[in-house]
């Protein structure tokens, strides 16, 4: 059983890049649910569980910057990393302004996200 506060979420519609990253983040000793869509992100009970949550930007539905307003609005501040393969500099700065915690560009290296993963999980269990 892994300690309390390690659960990664993983919100992307591609199915190969939320399988992908969820092996990244097993074999790192993570538990991890993963989303096809915001949505269901949010309508699930691990929301509450949640010490990292990994979300593409660009997804049908709602976006990832939208997942990103949406917890915080709702008072739930889970550190977020947002993934895109399509960058934009000025979305970019915003996010990072409204406080999320990484913003990474496809194809990203593996060494970045698990770098923003452990330090996103290390201040989620500060709190």
């Amino acid at each position: 059983m892994l300690p309390e506060g390690r659960m990664i979420s993983i919100v992307d519609d591609d199915q190969f890049v939320r399988e992908s990253l969820t092996r990244l983040m097993k074999s790192l000793g993570y538990s991890v649910s993963q989303f096809p869509s915001a949505a269901a992100f949010l309508e699930s009970p691990i929301l509450g569980k949640t010490a990292c949550l990994i979300a593409d930007i660009h997804m049908p539905g709602m976006t990832g910057v939208e997942l990103y307003g949406q917890l915080t609005g709702a008072g739930r501040a889970i550190p977020t990393i947002l993934i895109t393969a399509f960058p934009d500099d000025s979305v970019r700065k915003q996010a990072l302004k409204d406080g999320v915690f990484c913003y990474l560009a496809k194809p990203f290296r593996k060494e970045d996200l698990v770098n923003c993963v452990r330090s996103a999980v290390d201040q989620a269990q500060s709190r």
